[in-house]
This record gives structure tokens, sequence and C-alpha cells, in this order.
């Protein structure tokens, strides 16, 4: 066989074996990655695709469990789109569970917030609606 057809089986093969390519943006990517370092009660975690909005909010639901020693967040440096979350907790909790209760208390305060704006405005359309009736 010629060099040049044997190449071109092998190619062939190769691109058969090969998992077929995904669109990056439909991948599961690692949105979380935990930082070297970190041990059970001491963590930093770095959020991909996120800033001050996340930051601040998780840092407020951490914080507000008993647990927790010590939270905070920086973005290292602007044009890149990274958050880094440190957290540090008594032996009664990991650095993982404090995080993960972090993320279930924000929800549930999302809930409730948005409840109570669905609930007003509700009820302003409402009161709206009477008077233009009157």
């Amino acid at each position: 066989m010629p060099a040049s057809v044997h190449s071109e089986q092998e190619q062939d093969q190769t691109m058969m074996d090969a998992e077929p390519e995904i669109d990056p943006i439909m991948l599961d990517e690692k949105r979380v990655v935990v930082l070297p370092g970190s041990s059970e009660t001491s963590a930093s975690f770095q959020f991909e695709g996120e800033g001050h909005t996340m930051g601040n909010a998780l840092r407020y639901a951490i914080m507000k469990n008993p647990a927790v020693e010590f939270c905070g967040y920086t973005i290292p440096h602007p044009s890149d789109a990274k958050m880094h979350l440190r957290i540090q907790t008594t032996e009664n909790t990991t650095a993982l569970e404090a995080l993960e209760k972090g993320f279930s208390d924000l929800m549930d305060l999302c809930d409730v917030v948005s409840e109570k704006f669905t609930a007003a405005r509700d009820q302003f359309n409402e009161e709206s609606g009477n008077k233009m009736q009157s």
C-alpha cells in the first residue's frame, strides 16, 4: 500500500474513534473549581462567568451560617469573568457543605423576594384597574 493511502486510512480510523466534536457552549462546563491549598474546613472556590452580583449575595448567605468563621470573595481581574470565594468554617461543618447551604439559602431568599414582588405587583395592578374603572 502506498504511504499516502495508509495515512489516509489511519486518519479516517482516528476520526471514527474520536468522539464527535461538541459545541463548547453545549458542554457541561466546570463552572466551580476548588482551588489548590484547600482543606475540609477552609477552601477557596473559583466560579467561571460570575462577578460581584453572585459573589456578594452568596457571601451574605454563607455568613448567616453560624458554623462559618469567614467568607469573602474577590474578582481577581476586571477583564476576567471569574470570581473567587473563600470559606473558613468551624470543625462542625466543611467548607463545601457551607457552600451548598449558602446556595440553598440564597435560592430560598430569591423565592421569597419573587413571591413578595409578584404579590405587590398584582395588588398594584388590581388597585390601578379599580381606579381606572371608577
